[in-house]
């Protein structure tokens, strides 16, 4: 981290305790992110009930190279931060995501789907149980009967459009799943 915490209670007293859990939680978040520039978190005691306590809300604003990553936990009707310690846990594991995504994202890990093969199928053999797939590059795979998924290969038609999987056969390019496009349309 690039600049010190910045940790701000408001409506209690400062709490060594406290900041010391919020120091060892931000401490840790460099190992999620290493470009983290500044990290300001804010405990806010709610309002006090006679029976339950106080409840607290926690926020962590963590400042990286190209933003402000926010989480913020908040007592609800549901789910109450009578313990500090939880809403504090509980802000800085979402922050923790936030960054570990933030890290995939600028190091370009998210996975990107490639378009899988398509083509149109151009010739057909229903009395030998196979045909060939024209690919959008003008080469021709070969498909048998048992490759089609999830249709009659009797009701195949040529020109119409598939997706397939593809591996080099005895001789030469074979599909060895066939999928029907239908009217979804792959864009490529």
């Amino acid at each position: 981290m690039q600049l010190p915490i910045q940790i701000t209670f408001r409506n209690f007293d400062r709490s060594e305790a406290i900041e010391a859990k919020i120091r060892e939680r931000a401490e840790k978040l460099d190992k999620y992110y290493n470009g983290i520039m500044s990290c300001r978190v804010a405990v806010e005691a709610q309002h006090k009930h006679h029976q339950h306590g106080n409840h607290y809300h926690v926020r962590v604003d963590v400042t990286v190279p190209d933003g402000e990553l926010v989480a913020s936990r908040e007592p609800d009707e549901h789910h109450s931060y009578a313990d500090v310690y939880v809403a504090i846990r509980d802000a800085f594991d979402v922050i923790r995501r936030q960054l570990e995504d933030y890290g995939r994202r600028q190091s370009r890990q998210v996975k990107a789907h490639e378009t899988p093969p398509h083509g149109r199928i151009v010739e057909l053999y229903p009395a030998d149980g196979y045909g060939r797939i024209e690919t959008a590059d003008g080469r021709l795979v070969y498909f048998h009967r048992n490759s089609v998924v999830g249709a009659d290969f009797e009701k195949l038609d040529t020109g119409t459009e598939v997706r397939f999987s593809e591996e080099l056969g005895e001789r030469g390019p074979q599909a060895t799943t066939v999928h029907l496009v239908g009217k979804h349309h792959i864009v490529g």
